[in-house]
This record gives C-alpha cells, sequence and structure tokens, in this order.
C-alpha cells in the first residue's frame, strides 16, 4: 500500500483545520447550545479521522459526520458539523465512482434520523422535516454538484484524448487518400493503356495474317502482337497490386462518347458492332451513368481482344427514364491468340464501381462466348444520413440537470410543508390575553382546558420563565400569533388537577408599551 506524501497530508490537515473550527468555535459564539469539553473533543477527533479517510474512503468519512450530526442533533442541522457534512458530500460526489451506495447511505441517514426524532425529538414532525431538508440541501445537492464536476473533468480528459485521436485519424485518412489518389491514376492508366495495347495486338495480328507479306514481315508482326501481349499482362501484374475493393468511382471524363469508343475499336480491327436499342438518349454527356459504361465498355473490349481475337461483338445500349443498361456480347474466338492469364480485378472492380451508384452487373458465360452487361439508375438513390448520436456531455448535463431539477423539486415542496407545519403550530398555540385574564388559581384543570387552544409550545421559552412551583406541570402558550419574531409567552402550571401559578414570559426585545399591555392581564 502505498503512503501518502507530503502534499497530501499538509491537504489533509488543512481539511481538518476547516471542520475543526466550526464545531469549536460555535458554542462560543452562541450558535450552540453548550456542550461538555469531552463532546467537543470528541467531534474534533471524529472529523480528524473523516478527513483523514476522505481521499480514500470518501463514503465511510461521510458517514462519519452524518453520525456525528445525528449525535449531536435529531434533525441533523447543526452549525458545529454543517460544513463538514456538506464539504464530505461534495467529496463523496467527486472521489466515488458509484451512485448506488450514496444513495443508500443517504437513506440510512434518513432513517435513523427519522428514528431519533421519533424516539428522543420534542416534536417528531418539525424535526423530521429539518432532518429531511438538512439532507437535501447539505447532503444531496453537495453530491451532486460533486458528480457532475467529476463527470465534467472526465468529460474534458475525454475531449482531449479524442481530439488527439481525431488528429491522428486525419493525417491517417490524408495519407490513405494520397495513396487511393495515385492507385486510382494507376488504375484508370492500366484500362486506358490495356486497351490501347490490345487493340495493338489486334491490329498486329491482322497484319501477320494478310497477303502479299514476307515471312520476315509476318514474323516481326507475330513478335510485335506478343510483346503487345506480353506488355498488357505486365501492366495489369503492376497495376493490380494497388487495385482496392472499394476503389471509388472515377470522375475522369472519358473523353469520348459510347459510339465513338466503339468505333474506333472497329477502325482497329476488331469486328465490333454499335446496337442502340433503346429511344431515349441512352445517358447524360459527361455524367456518372455516361462515364461508368464508357468504362464498362472498354473493359469488356479489351477482354475481348484479349481473350477471344476475331470473335464478332455486339455492343447494344438501351436508354430508358428509368436509367441506361449496356451489354457486350462477345462470340467464339476465331484466331489464335496469347494464353489467357491470371486476374480477374477489372470485372471485379467494375462491379464495385457499377453497386456503387445502385447499379446492377453481370458477367459470364453466354452461349459460346461471354457477355458483360450493366446497368446504371437515371438517378442515384438518395441515402438517408444516419441521425447524429447525441453527444456524451449533452447526454450528463441533461441527467445532471433532471437530478439537480428533481432534488429541487423534492426541497421545495419539503421546505413548504416545514413552514406550513411551522405556521400552523405556532397559531394553534395562541391563548388570547382576554381569555389569559379571566383565568383564576386555584380553577379545575377541566375548566381551564376549555379556553386553552388546540397545542401548547414546541419549544418553550425556560431560560426566561421564573422557577415553576414544585411538583406542577407547565404549559406553555404564545400570547400573540406572528411569525419569525420573539412574542411573550404564558405559563400555565397544574398541579393536582388544578391551576396552581400563571406567569407572563416576556419575548426577547419586547417594547415597554407591548409589556405594559400583557402586564395589565397578568395582574
Amino acid at each position: 500500500m502505498q503512503r501518502p506524501g507530503p502534499a497530501s497530508l499538509a491537504r489533509g490537515a488543512l481539511l481538518w483545520a476547516a471542520f475543526a473550527v466550526p464545531a469549536l468555535t460555535a458554542d462560543r459564539v452562541g450558535l450552540n447550545e453548550p456542550r461538555a469539553g469531552w463532546q467537543q473533543a470528541a467531534g474534533v477527533v471524529v472529523l480528524g479521522g473523516a478527513a483523514a479517510l476522505s481521499r480514500r474512503l470518501p463514503l465511510v468519512a461521510f458517514g462519519l459526520v452524518a453520525a456525528l450530526s445525528l449525535a449531536a442533533a435529531p434533525a441533523l442541522f447543526t452549525v458545529s458539523y454543517g460544513p463538514a457534512l456538506g464539504v464530505c458530500a461534495l467529496l463523496l460526489g467527486l472521489r466515488a465512482g458509484r451512485a448506488r451506495p450514496a444513495l443508500v447511505c443517504f437513506a440510512a441517514v434518513g432513517c435513523a434520523g427519522a428514528a431519533r426524532s421519533a424516539l428522543a425529538g420534542v416534536d417528531p414532525a418539525p424535526e423530521c422535516l429539518v432532518m429531511a431538508g438538512t439532507l437535501l440541501f447539505g447532503c444531496v445537492f453537495p453530491w451532486l454538484g460533486g458528480r457532475y464536476w467529476r463527470q465534467s473533468r472526465e468529460l474534458a480528459e475525454a475531449g482531449w484524448l479524442r481530439a488527439a485521436r481525431l488528429e491522428d485519424e486525419a493525417g491517417f485518412a490524408e495519407e490513405r487518400a494520397r495513396l487511393r489518389e495515385r492507385a486510382r491514376i494507376a488504375q484508370d492508366m492500366h484500362d486506358s493503356l490495356g486497351h490501347e495495347l490490345s487493340l495493338i495486338a489486334l491490329r498486329a495480328g491482322a497484319l501477320q495474317v494478310a497477303h502479299g507479306l514476307g515471312e520476315e514481315h509476318r514474323a516481326a508482326a507475330a513478335d510485335l502482337r506478343a510483346a503487345a501481349a506480353d506488355a498488357t499482362d505486365r501492366l495489369h501484374r503492376i497495376i493490380g497490386v494497388l487495385r482496392e475493393d472499394d476503389e471509388p468511382v472515377p470522375l475522369t471524363p472519358a473523353g469520348e462518347t459510347l459510339e465513338q469508343l466503339v468505333a474506333r475499336a472497329a477502325e482497329s480491327g476488331l469486328p465490333v458492332r454499335w446496337d442502340p436499342a433503346g429511344h431515349d438518349p441512352p445517358a447524360d454527356p459527361g455524367g456518372i451513368a455516361e462515364r461508368l459504361l464508357h468504362r464498362v465498355t472498354r473493359e469488356a473490349l479489351t477482354n475481348a481482344a484479349r481473350h477471344a481475337p476475331g470473335a464478332p461483338v455486339v455492343v447494344a445500349v438501351t436508354g430508358r427514364a428509368a436509367g441506361t443498361s449496356v451489354t457486350i456480347t462477345s462470340g467464339r474466338a476465331t484466331q489464335d491468340g496469347p494464353p489467357p492469364s491470371g486476374g480477374g480485378t477489372g470485372l471485379l472492380g467494375l462491379r464495385a464501381a457499377v453497386t456503387s451508384v445502385g447499379g446492377e452487373f453481370e458477367a459470364g458465360r453466354h452461349e459460346e462466348g461471354f457477355r458483360v452487361r450493366a446497368h446504371v439508375p437515371g438517378q442515384r438513390t438518395a441515402v438517408t444520413p444516419p441521425r447524429p448520436a447525441r453527444a456524451p456531455f449533452t447526454q450528463v448535463r441533461r441527467r445532471v440537470a433532471v437530478g439537480l431539477g428533481t432534488a429541487a423539486g423534492v426541497g421545495v415542496v419539503l421546505v413548504g410543508a416545514a413552514f406550513g407545519w411551522y405556521a400552523y403550530a405556532e397559531t394553534h398555540s395562541v391563548l388570547q390575553p382576554a381569555a389569559y385574564a379571566e383565568l383564576r388559581l386555584g380553577a379545575p384543570t377541566a375548566e381551564v382546558e376549555r379556553v386553552l387552544p388546540d397545542r401548547d409550545v414546541n419549544d418553550p421559552p425556560d431560560d426566561r420563565a421564573p422557577v415553576p412551583p414544585a411538583g406542577a406541570e407547565c404549559r406553555y402558550y404564545r400570547a400573540s400569533g406572528e411569525l419569525f419574531v420573539s412574542v411573550d409567552h404564558f405559563r400555565l402550571c397544574f398541579e393536582a388537577g388544578r391551576l396552581v401559578a400563571k406567569d407572563l414570559v416576556r419575548g426577547v426585545g419586547m417594547s415597554g408599551e407591548g409589556r405594559e399591555e400583557y402586564e395589565e392581564f397578568a395582574r
């Protein structure tokens, strides 16, 4: 176990001092009832233990301070230990990751306070309300603030890490885009140069079988044809290394239409026929559909010239409002050609390019030859982008706002209930001065109770009242219904079923005119 360093010890000592100052001075300045010296010393020792455990065991530290507060007052509210209770609740939210243990601890403190108020309290209902308000505003609110602070720091750290990761990913994406662009250019070179080399090989084959040509020239034409075929294969193998399955559609203009491509292939000696079968325009000039169909046709003609020399080829184009289709059909080879080479990446790239815009692509054996068919829709299908996920910080802020709002609502209800109970208890314990003046010593208790209010005072001013008669039971009643001010009280003492004493207990700060009025009734 790692021992705490000097800085940690210094922070713990400062926290203990902050806890101990209110605990030692509240009694001296009159904010609490005076306590014995051993009680103050025990409280300071418990606060020292809470300060020492606040970093590693914040839940235990909060429990110690809460138990100390309950031992000092059933309502949990004390000036001596209230600051330490709020600070420990804040540290609990800041340093504890899980919320459930803290909620269980709050519930246990509330149950313990309610039980102590019911068993040892003077008036359990107001004390329970005060305890609930103290638990809410002095414990739950600071705990929620600590959790919000903790989550804000974690999100800030996660944000910096995400920014660094996005920066690295941006660099990787830039490098990958550069490599993809090089591969795309290389593939376009492969398609263009492969097509031209195939046409050169086709013309050399036609020259080889021409009439009236000497054997020496025939051999040269055959060598030229073989060299063109070998160059095409080498180009295919070199560029194929850079080919990617998810290669984007090339957007460089082809420079010629489908009809011009077919015408140029026919001029080179390829037995190809142009067959426009549609009524609508085949494709928009310069559009994605037109460039894709040009690429498909060029690749199909190249394969026909390489793998089926002399075979008749038909290029059929069908134009409709829904899209454009091109079908390249080749027959059986009528001339000897070089042996077929491996590969097949050209057709795979064409399939990926056509399907990426929502089209259809087919390639395979047809009768005695081969057929390639591609359909490109006239308008690319719109893809609804996925709804972006809510930012983590927004979710956290919403959860914290909901928690704070709920706690504030509960607090308002509790404070309103406490004020309502206070107003009810104070206004229903008022004995009118005229009724007090009519009371005579020696009157039976039953006769006196007929003019008394529903309740007596919960917090009687015993410190200002005269010494009661020995063996008598005394009750206190308010002389007026003002709230939040010190008023005069009437004290009635009963013994053996009769009224034996009646006294006026003056309020703090009462004016002389008011005192004379009540003294007149007290005579």
